[in-house]
């Protein structure tokens, strides 16, 4: 069993943002493979479904952002599920729209859903780290991760959460190097392969 957590703020207020990009990809992932419908557990929004015959909850914290790893940690003792096993999917800023990473462990990058999870959980959980590129100056970062996405990007938004939702497979039987490599071609397809293809890309100044 694994856990696909997706990182975000609840209500319809922040449902746009860039920050909710997890959100986005987890429920793409739930509706594509027609997961059972989402119901309150674990102080989020829950579901269940199978993926390449491996059974995944998914889960949608719902205490805000910088105390996810409350929700997650609730799940994760519930069905006893390994560290290993728990794929966090959440908006990353050192990465340009449109790029896609996994990695397991190291440094959470000032990033408090990802904190959370590590103080409540440990450190060592695979994530997926979809890029909003980055404002250009640390000031204006709060602000940035907390407004919507602007119409201009919605098209590379969609990409990335397709891309997630038609190759989760991989995830699922724990090929997150392969699942990497082949977002980035499906991306490279849908014309979002660069930076400078993706609407609304930054460069950090």
């Amino acid at each position: 069993m694994l856990l696909f957590t997706g990182l975000g703020n609840p209500g319809p207020k922040y449902a746009g943002n860039r920050h909710n990009i997890g959100f986005m990809a987890v429920d793409a992932i739930a509706r594509r493979h027609r997961f059972s419908p989402w119901r309150r557990r674990f102080q989020g929004a829950a579901c269940e479904g199978e993926i390449e015959g491996v059974k995944i909850i998914a889960l949608l914290p719902e205490t805000y952002m910088n105390e996810s790893g409350r929700a997650v940690a609730e799940a994760q003792r519930f069905y006893k599920i390994e560290l290993r096993d728990i794929f966090v999917f959440h908006d990353e800023l050192d990465l340009p729209p449109a790029k896609v990473r996994t990695k397991v462990g190291g440094g959470n990058a000032g990033h408090n859903g990802l904190r959370s999870i590590t103080a409540h959980c440990g450190n060592d959980y695979p994530r997926v780290r979809l890029g909003i590129g980055h404002p250009g100056d640390k000031a204006l970062v709060h602000n940035y991760v907390l407004s919507d996405f602007a119409k201009a990007e919605r098209g590379w938004v969609d990409a990335v959460c397709d891309g997630c939702a038609d190759l989760a497979g991989l995830l699922a039987t724990h090929r997150p190097d392969e699942f990497q490599n082949r977002i980035h071609l499906f991306l490279d397809a849908q014309g979002f392969g660069a930076p400078e293809k993706a609407a609304g890309a930054r460069k950090p100044g």
